[in-house]
């Protein structure tokens, strides 16, 4: 009988450990100096020193806050409800845009009371039902501001109070044209594609 061969066996090598990512250090602030103080926000020059001893100065806008109202009418078509929308000329864009109502918050109001006032002073609008849909940073590399989206439902007209340097007209869309117009790039303010496309997806998973 013949020996049978034997193959040398092959050692395995233990896969390494996967390694933690490092976290970033938190600066620590050493000084604050406001270097303009405005009617709607202030900015700070702020001296940071970094986990490496490195020290720079950082601008920083301080701002108290915005709402942006997604004020949505289903009575006409519940399928493809109507969004109150808002065309504007914007000074710093150069240009008018299309965009949900939004404001901001007055120091201490509480977020959903700034909502509530916003959509009446800009639109005329009240809304029975509001749902907080998103908080989120703008800008964080340089501005403070923090952004918080609402959902408002069941919404009934009134008169609108806008500020005397807001000339503000005001549209009514369904979702699924404004959703053509984002994709097709003709809607370019941040806070609206944001709201809308969080509040259509929403609505397509069935969690609205």
């Amino acid at each position: 009988m013949a020996p049978r061969s034997t193959k040398p066996t092959k050692k395995t090598t233990p896969a390494p450990a996967a390694k933690t990512a490092k976290r970033a250090g938190t600066a620590r602030l050493i000084s604050s100096k406001l270097s303009y103080k405005g009617k709607v926000f202030n900015v700070f020059s702020d001296t940071l020193e970094e986990p490496d001893g490195h020290r720079h100065i950082k601008d920083v806008i301080r701002h108290n806050g915005s709402v942006v109202m997604l004020a949505v009418d289903e009575r006409t078509n519940p399928a493809d409800p109507d969004i109150i929308l808002e065309r504007q000329y914007r000074h710093a864009a150069g240009q008018y845009l299309i965009e949900l109502p939004a404001g901001s918050r007055n120091p201490n109001e509480p977020p959903l009371a700034a909502a509530k006032r916003e959509l009446i002073e800009e639109t005329g609008y009240r809304a029975k039902k509001w749902t907080v849909l998103l908080k989120y940073f703008a800008s964080p590399g340089f501005l403070g501001e923090w952004m918080q989206i609402y959902l408002a439902r069941d919404i009934r007209e009134g008169i609108a109070t806008p500020e005397l340097d807001e000339q503000i007209e005001i549209i009514r869309m369904p979702l699924s044209q404004i959703m053509k117009l984002i994709a097709e790039g003709k809607i370019q303010d941040g806070k609206t594609i944001i709201g809308l496309s969080l509040y259509d997806h929403a609505r397509r998973e069935g969690r609205l």
